[in-house]
């Protein structure tokens, strides 16, 4: 965390019109709510299900409740924070975060504990659109129009949190039961408001008029279809069945109908108006999709292993994932400055298929130190793959609808973590076995070849990062192609 610190004091303006530097810490604490309930949560999985007496095939839901609840809820959220402004919706969900956590803690059945998922969902969700509306007008009144050092202080901090959270939730579950991993959002809900309430501006001292209408104009029917559309998909990959085929049928006219609402709505809930004409920046969706079903497939596939069928506790699991935390960190310090999108696409690419492939070589007297190396190894495209799509989106988005594409990548990422559970409940149907846990690594090594095929595929990836060529430099160049026809 030095790292966020240091990168921090160095994105401060000299004087009195320089970012508001008390705005934060809220906006830290508060952003890494979501990614630190999402990663604590893998290490968690087989401990709630021996407490309640179900398979992982059930506990899976509790991925997927939180993922759910946040692509509907954050773009809602976005709205409601334009009419009423960052504070209240920043201390309204923190609170929230709060009481998810206690209904956690006291949840007497898996149903409980699944719908405090759904609340810690939408709770986690108000802190993101809260903190970009603060960077606006803060940029408004500084005149800085992009605090890159305030963006890359909330982008590590992120990242820190989501790849330590495993070893931390292991941690946890080893002093005191999985219990923890939900107690502990009381008092970092109780530190958000307490910030929260001393430190954000009311709306009265923003200056901001909050947009007309803006949540009278929210898109309903869009909301509607849209979480029908996820619902529907992922009851029918949650218990693949042929007696289920009518639920593809069904989610498939959803989308349909989803996609028809969204195109013609004068304010969409997904402006998917955003791909039209744009080839690349689908692509960069697609890229985002696929990365993250492998990311969170294996943290969650691999981690139920390590307990289930390896045998360790919560504990040295969490602690055994801390080589693909450090992995990652590493490779984002080390490429993080190098604009160069392709390279770093592929090398993830070739990296992702390496990493599940090498889930082939483990079986339950595999030794540690092997178990460690694979993760470190799947650690490193974590670190590539995220940086880069996120680098390419910002040169292939539209200028003028930039929110709402930086939304949209946000929400393929989510997508994701939605298939990569339907995944491992698909394959962990009767128990985290080795063969369960070979099938899932011969799928993703399927999903890491298409990645690497839409990345190598993509040419306008090969200009993203690269300065300008000089006129005569592409004058010669023509010159020998004219030359060797």
């Amino acid at each position: 965390m030095m790292g966020v610190a240091e990168r921090l004091r160095r994105s401060r303006s000299a004087g009195t019109g320089g970012f508001n530097r008390k705005l934060i810490a809220p906006m830290i604490l508060g952003s890494i709510l979501n990614p630190i309930n999402s990663s604590m949560l893998a290490i968690a999985l087989v401990p709630i299900g021996r407490a309640f007496g179900v398979p992982l095939s059930q506990t899976a839901w509790l991925v997927s409740a939180l993922y759910l609840a946040t692509a509907v809820a954050q773009p809602v959220i976005g709205r409601l924070v334009d009419s009423y402004g960052p504070r209240l919706l920043y201390l309204s969900g923190t609170a929230l975060v709060g009481v998810a956590g206690l209904m956690g803690v006291l949840a007497p059945n898996l149903g409980v504990l699944i719908l405090s998922r759904v609340l810690l969902g939408v709770g986690t969700s108000a802190a993101y659109p809260a903190s970009m509306y603060l960077l606006r007008t803060e940029s408004e009144r500084t005149g800085v129009s992009s605090p890159s050092g305030i963006l890359a202080g909330l982008s590590i901090s992120n990242q820190v949190v989501a790849v330590i959270g495993p070893t931390l939730g292991g941690l946890l579950i080893g002093a005191g039961g999985w219990h923890l991993i939900f107690l502990v959002n009381v008092p970092l809900s109780a530190a958000c408001l307490v910030l929260g309430a001393m430190r954000l501006p009311r709306r009265s001292e923003l200056g901001q008029q909050p947009v007309a209408g803006s949540a009278r104009r929210l898109d309903i029917p869009g909301m509607v279809l849209f979480a029908a559309t996820l619902v529907t998909f992922m009851l029918f990959l949650m218990d693949l069945d042929v007696s289920n085929w009518w639920l593809p049928v069904l989610g498939t006219a959803l989308a349909a109908g989803f996609a028809w609402r969204e195109l013609r709505a004068a304010d969409p809930f997904i402006d998917l108006r955003v791909l039209r004409g744009n080839p690349p920046l689908l692509a960069t969706y697609a890229r985002q999709w696929l990365a993250f079903t492998i990311s969170y497939a294996f943290l969650y596939g691999f981690s139920q292993w390590l307990e289930e069928e390896r045998g360790l506790s919560a504990s040295g699991a969490g602690l055994l994932l801390l080589p693909m935390s450090i992995s990652a960190i590493v490779i984002t310090a080390v490429t993080g400055r190098n604009a160069v999108v392709r390279g770093k696409l592929v090398a993830g690419a070739l990296l992702q298929i390496a990493g599940c492939g090498s889930l082939l070589l483990l079986d339950s007297a595999t030794p540690i130190w092997m178990l460690a190396a694979v993760g470190a190894l799947i650690g490193l495209p974590q670190g590539l793959n995220g940086l880069a799509n996120q680098n390419a989106l910002y040169a292939q988005a539209d200028v003028t609808r930039m929110g709402s594409s930086a939304g949209l990548l946000r929400t393929f990422m989510y997508l994701g973590a939605l298939l990569a559970a339907a995944a491992n409940a698909a394959y962990y149907k009767h128990g985290a076995t080795t063969i369960g846990l070979h099938d899932l690594s011969r799928l993703l090594m399927g999903v890491g070849v298409v990645f690497l095929v839409a990345s190598v595929a993509d040419r306008s990836l090969r200009r993203i990062g690269r300065p300008p060529e000089r006129p005569a430099a592409s004058r010669v160049r023509s010159m020998f192609r004219a030359g060797g026809r």
